[in-house]
């Protein structure tokens, strides 16, 4: 995600019970600047997609690509800290230039059907979220999830597991071990909906929404 956002800045309302949902929006313009430039640091390393969960920073990255100050395949993921849930909001945020959208943890399928109409972006759906996105386990609810949802990436966090952001070399065991933990959710995921929906088609490897880093 661009960095520095505001549960790195100094103020007090994000550690407050009603100001949590705040922690990764940017406060004020210096912090928009600097996330910005996060962005372009991320493109010259050959990064090819960033989470955004500022929908300023949305749009001025959208803009930064059309006037070529980043490249014109950097996909904008907008994180599910950002938090829209309806299908105008989400709608907004394609518009403002969004290349996918991570959808909030709990939506029912009906208002997953409902958003699907009203945006043509894939949407990045957890069926498993870690413990503080609510630790909810769906996989199989994932054939009906795609079913009415679809284009849509999985996303697999784990529950009972610590959050690692950010991560480092000074934990990269519990990091390797969460990841090979990841392979196998993603397994069975694949195989319920193999069982379940085997008409979901999958996307061709390498898909250019995806982001994927430049030579990989």
């Amino acid at each position: 995600m661009a960095r520095p956002p505001a549960a790195w800045d100094t103020g007090a309302q994000i550690t407050a019970s009603a100001g949590k949902n705040l922690g990764a929006r940017l406060r004020g313009m210096d912090q928009v600047v600097f996330a910005a430039e996060d962005l372009r640091r991320a493109a010259a390393l050959g990064i090819r997609s960033a989470l955004v969960a500022d929908e300023g920073l949305l749009w001025l990255a959208h803009e930064m690509k059309k006037a070529g100050e980043l490249p014109a395949d950097f996909v904008l993921k907008v994180s599910v800290q950002m938090g829209a849930a309806n299908p105008i909001s989400v709608r907004w945020m394609e518009q403002l230039g969004a290349g996918t959208y991570n959808v909030p943890t709990d939506l029912s399928l009906p208002q997953l059907a409902a958003l699907r109409q009203a945006a043509s972006i894939p949407f990045d759906m957890y069926v498993e979220a870690p413990d503080d996105f609510g630790g909810f386990v769906r996989y199989y609810a994932l054939p009906e999830m795609v079913r009415v949802a679809a284009p849509v990436y999985v996303k697999l966090g784990l529950r009972n597991s610590p959050n690692l952001y950010l991560s480092g070399v000074h934990m990269q065991p519990t990091a390797v071990a969460l990841a090979r933990e990841r392979v196998h959710r993603a397994r069975i995921a694949l195989d319920l909906l193999q069982r379940y929906w085997p008409e979901a088609v999958m996307s061709v490897r390498g898909a250019a929404d995806l982001g994927l880093p430049k030579g990989s």
